[in-house]
């Protein structure tokens, strides 16, 4: 059966490519000033064998070993002559290890250096050697071309119309430089422009020369420029310049942690530049592949209230005290206290008796939060509930059990008096201390909110009736300061639609963003109860690692700046309360209460923000 075309694969499904091929080569004993192309014909096992390693880590695409393989490139090894074998070669290397389950494109490097333009004296050349690299690729079996690391458009534009004689799928990937300007110093907003207009070129991406964090800030700018499909492949760290192949001499390991980012983003296909191996690939196809909108949910029907008899179903408002004050129009104030690395919970009691004691509504309690494994969160909220005497809010991710599982636990829950839970998908495990643990996401947080709505009208996941049914006051969780707002909105509306009764945001430095995110929420008929996630910050430093790395928090510039003027520990801590202070007051006449979360388990300065 012949393969979906590759540009129809993106539109359906984020795809994992491949990682570098100079880095592993250079690992195996290839001296860098080697020809790297020629080894298609000279060592072809042991090209096979890295493409090999790569289907192994999980990719769905990957690159033939000819990025190199242009008359231009070639010339200086006197191997000028070999392109059409050299490239004919690759491709049937990298098309005998893919089989059938998996995509091979054409890698295609520039011809021209940096600074060249097309002339009259090599408009001809050009042409003439894109003839046969990409004749020799389509006879050797490529699924496509990339043209990676891009810098020179004329250029792509003529290689573009060479392809399209072929039939291929065409994706075009520029370099792009921190500055955020192509190697030959165009700005990458007006590059990206370019691409979309041609109607040769299939899809678009980014490669090459930046890392992760700086590859997902140039995103945020350029990936809703188009309507194609976008590709990134950042590379890994630093890289040395070998002959135009960017060569790293070492493999950082954080590669993978901005995986998601770049889904959530809107990214179509995803993988590494240079500096990245066969472990960075499989660690970042386990994330990606358990994402939302990657992974192939269970399928959950959301029962309506028409559906069911005799089952007498609990008004949202009844279902507990928490529920009972904030549909009342009061505002509710939950603290948020994880649960610890321990057995111990003596020190987290007498935390919760101190919040209550202010006059805490609930307790808020992750479940395993950032992928990090603690004491069972359903058993910590069952303690709390018991010896201290206030009603907690359940963190219920759909990461770590299956759908039956899962079930389980919302039932047993409910039967041990809880009633209040917020239903979340979760980080995948490489977020946490566990990067080889498998992550399960049988369904995400719209397919909970289904399966505990119709748990409340007294059906279980296999149609089976439970009468009486639960009670569960259902919470989800919003980020209001995502970048791609509208893809946001549509996963709230979904969540809303599922069955959600209120919300929890993720914690909010930036209330302009908030205060039209809600304005954007109610004009797509989303009528939920806010309450906003509120962080005291302690020190620059936190304000960094949260601006920096936790997925779905923003933290304005001005903050930052107002936490670098803290010379103490006490200044930072007196900072962040005030900065949290300003957030609640610009807040408080549309939210209906506020999160606040006990920064590294210090709960006085939590209350703090409440006084």
């Amino acid at each position: 059966m012949d393969k979906k075309n590759i540009i129809e694969k993106m539109n359906e499904t984020p795809l994992v490519f491949d990682g570098a091929m100079g880095t592993v080569m250079y690992e195996k004993g290839v001296f860098i000033n080697a020809c790297f192309d020629e080894l298609n014909l000279t060592r072809p096992d042991f090209i096979k064998s890295i493409h090999k390693e790569y289907v192994e880590s999980g990719c769905d695409v990957i690159l033939t070993n000819t990025f190199g393989a242009s008359k231009f490139k070639l010339e200086k090894y006197g191997l000028s002559d070999k392109v059409y074998d050299i490239n004919y070669a690759g491709a049937k290397l990298a098309s005998e290890v893919a089989g059938q389950n998996i995509y091979v494109l054409g890698s295609v490097g520039p011809c021209l250096g940096k600074g060249a333009s097309l002339t009259v004296e090599n408009v001809d050349l050009l042409k003439e050697n894109y003839e046969l690299q990409i004749k020799g690729l389509y006879d050797g079996g490529v699924d496509g071309i990339i043209l990676e690391t891009q810098h020179n458009l004329e250029e792509v534009d003529l290689a573009s119309k060479i392809i399209k004689k072929y039939d291929l799928p065409l994706i075009v990937s520029i370099a792009c430089r921190k500055e955020k300007e192509t190697l030959s110093g165009l700005n990458i907003k007006e590059a990206i422009k370019i691409l979309d207009k041609n109607d040769n070129i299939d899809a678009v991406g980014l490669n090459c020369i930046i890392g992760p964090h700086a590859m997902l800030s140039v995103l945020e700018d350029v990936i809703n420029l188009t309507s194609k499909p976008f590709v990134a492949e950042p590379n890994a760290g630093h890289p040395q310049n070998v002959d135009g192949r960017m060569i790293y001499m070492s493999t950082p390991e954080y590669f993978t942690t901005y995986a998601q980012n770049y889904i959530r983003l809107g990214v179509r296909g995803i993988g590494g530049c240079c500096g990245t191996t066969p472990k960075h690939i499989s660690e970042m196809a386990k994330t990606v592949k358990a994402l939302t909108g990657v992974k192939k949910h269970v399928h959950i029907d959301k029962i309506q209230d028409s559906e069911i008899c005799d089952i007498k179903v609990t008004p949202k408002e009844e279902k507990s005290a928490f529920a009972k004050k904030m549909f009342s129009g009061e505002k509710v104030i939950t603290m948020e206290i994880t649960p610890p690395r321990s057995v111990l919970l003596n020190s987290l009691l007498d935390k919760v008796k101190e919040s209550k004691n202010a006059g805490i509504d609930a307790i808020n309690i992750p479940d395993g939060p950032r992928a990090s494994s603690r004491i069972s969160s359903l058993v910590t909220a069952i303690m709390i509930e018991k010896e201290v005497g206030i009603e907690t809010i359940l963190h219920y991710c759909c990461r770590d059990r299956n759908l039956i599982g899962m079930q389980s636990d919302l039932l047993g829950g409910f039967a041990a008096g809880l009633k209040n839970y917020l239903i979340i998908t979760g980080d995948p495990p490489k977020l946490g201390d566990y990067p080889g643990a498998t992550a399960v996401f049988d369904i995400d947080a719209v397919g909970l909110t289904k399966v505990v709505h119709n748990l409340n009208r007294g059906v279980d996941i296999a149609g089976n009736i439970i009468n009486p049914p639960t009670s569960i006051l259902i919470g989800v969780g919003a980020n209001p300061c995502a970048v791609d707002i509208d893809k946001e909105l549509e996963h709230f509306y979904n969540k809303f639609n599922a069955g959600a009764e209120y919300a929890i945001t993720q914690p909010v430095f930036e209330p302009s963003a908030l205060l039209s995110f809600m304005e954007k929420a109610q004009k797509r008929g989303i009528a939920l109860p806010i309450v906003a996630g509120i962080w005291p910050l302690v020190s620059l430093k936190n304000a960094l690692f949260l601006k920096n790395e936790v997925p779905g928090v923003v933290v304005p510039d001005s903050i930052i700046e107002k936490m670098e003027k803290a010379k103490t520990k006490e200044d930072g801590i007196k900072y962040g309360v005030e900065i949290s202070h300003d957030i609640k007051e610009k807040i408080s006449s549309y939210v209906n209460g506020y999160q606040i979360s006990a920064p590294f388990g210090k709960v006085e300065i939590a209350l703090e923000v409440i006084k």
